[in-house]
């Protein structure tokens, strides 16, 4: 880590891996036991427990994992800089060479892309655990690199990388009862949550169980609060800001939207959208399965939106701007160095340029003065009318003029777009929503993946904004 010895960051590091490691050897060894009690003895190979065969090879193999857990510990107690596990210097460098947003975000695409369409193989326990301890491996043999280490162990950032491992554990859960309730509807069974017939009252069940989770997590965040040093800086500055000076966690998906958006439109449009599509969403919803109990192909157009709202647009964004947004809102790879001096210089163009001056060859329109309007008007229009109809007039010569192949665009997105989809993919929810909610539904979708599009569009071809009206800060 920078601004301390080597000797003294394997030290930091090993004090952080040793018990990390024999948690992990310790939560291996216990699903080895609870296997191994569950099977027949070693005579028999394999049993059914509850439709499922739970064999002793399985606790075999997990007890083995713990004791590779232990070694790793073992090496990493000795502090040793030639010792220590981690991840080779040839797998970092080409991670950092080919990582970018565009590979960032086609990579996390793909990937929730593929856990959708292969989710029954992905929910089995065993296939969960593996990919669970290849998660917690690869923390584990990153850790020792000193740009990893600086950056996940922040104490501003610790809570979010154990945000994004108990986000994975419960999208799992859920979308394991899923499949189970969708394998049991194929079979004509109801859900199991239908057959749960247990009642639990709110007192005393209820009271108790909420107050012992208080209790225990207020003794977590006591002994957190101890172990991590608040992440406090220096007193604030107007002439010496940090460097990146980002957001809350909570709102770097809004401030990488900056990135692609004007502030009026990232910072005011479109999170006043969210909130109104979820509070739409009671409304807009025709589809009453699902309701109750955990299922995917019944509702499988929610399911799919949400997932790429939620985990796509939002989550992958947090998780982009906490740990690969670096100095300069660069984008920097998870084992490279934050150096205040890197620039990448982009010359970022508006549509109007490209279809104007690159395509056309010509300058772009001049914006026509529109004061003349004020001589033809009669004279009892209002004072404030005629203040306000030369500037309005302006804008709209802007947009049908200069900015035209923008204004068609959007206007054929926005406007043009919903009644084809209506009479193509969307068919059935047009006759079931009708007119009205079907155009709300339509045109939050369409918002929605304009922000994929716009990021896409600036990636590939530096494309900065599709209508650029910075004379009355209008940018889209």
């Amino acid at each position: 880590m920078h601004g301390i010895s080597p000797q003294q960051f394997i030290e930091t590091v090993s004090s952080f891996l040793v018990p990390y490691y024999i948690a992990l050897a310790v939560m291996n060894g216990v699903a080895a036991y609870i296997l191994w009690q569950k099977a027949e003895p070693v005579s028999h190979l394999e049993k059914p427990i509850g439709g499922l065969k739970v064999s002793i090879r399985s606790a075999l193999v997990l007890a083995i994992v713990a004791c590779l857990y232990v070694i790793l510990a073992s090496f990493a107690a000795g502090a040793s800089e030639r010792m220590m596990p981690r991840m080779p210097l040839a797998f970092r460098e080409y991670v950092n060479e080919h990582t970018g947003p565009v590979i960032y975000t086609i990579g996390t695409t793909v990937l929730l892309t593929v856990l959708y369409l292969f989710r029954g193989f992905f929910v089995k326990p065993a296939v969960a655990w593996t990919l669970w301890n290849l998660m917690l491996l690869f923390l584990g043999l990153s850790m020792p690199d000193p740009n990893f280490y600086s950056i996940v162990a922040k104490p501003d950032n610790v809570p979010i990388v154990a945000l994004v491992f108990l986000l994975a554990f419960f999208t799992w859960l859920a979308a394991s009862k899923a499949v189970e309730n969708d394998r049991r509807k194929d079979q004509g069974l109801r859900p199991l949550e239908t057959e749960d017939n247990e009642k639990v009252l709110v007192w005393p069940d209820l009271v108790y169980i909420e107050m012992i989770c208080m209790i225990a997590l207020t003794a977590f965040l006591i002994f957190w609060a101890i172990w991590l040093q608040a992440p406090l800086e220096e007193p604030a500055s107007s002439v010496k800001t940090p460097n990146p000076s980002k957001a809350p966690w909570y709102f770097l998906g809004l401030q990488e939207m900056l990135v692609y958006y004007d502030p009026w439109m990232a910072g005011v449009v479109l999170p006043s959208l969210i909130i109104v599509g979820l509070m739409a969403i009671p409304y807009l919803d025709f589809n009453k399965a699902g309701n109750g109990y955990y299922t995917i192909k019944e509702r499988r157009f929610a399911y799919i939106f949400f997932q790429l709202g939620f985990l796509e647009l939002w989550v992958t964004l947090i998780v982009l701007g906490t740990l690969l947004r670096g100095p300069n809102w660069n984008f920097f790879g998870p084992y490279e160095f934050w150096s205040a001096y890197k620039v990448e210089a982009l010359n970022n163009v508006n549509l109007s340029e490209y279809f104007w001056q690159t395509f056309l060859g010509r300058n772009l329109p001049a914006s026509p003065s529109t004061d003349f309007l004020i001589r033809w008007l009669p004279g009892w229009v209002p004072g404030f009318l005629v203040s306000w109809i030369p500037p309005v007039a302006h804008f709209f010569s802007i947009l049908f003029g200069r900015e035209l192949p923008g204004t068609l665009l959007l206007l054929g997105y926005f406007i043009a777009l919903p009644p084809i989809l209506a009479v193509t993919f969307l068919k059935p929810f047009y006759q079931r929503m009708g007119f009205i909610r079907y155009m709300v539904l339509a045109n939050l979708l369409l918002f929605m993946m304009s922000l994929p599009i716009k990021m896409i569009l600036r990636w590939s071809f530096n494309l900065k904004y599709l209508i650029a009206v910075p004379e009355y800060f209008f940018n889209f």
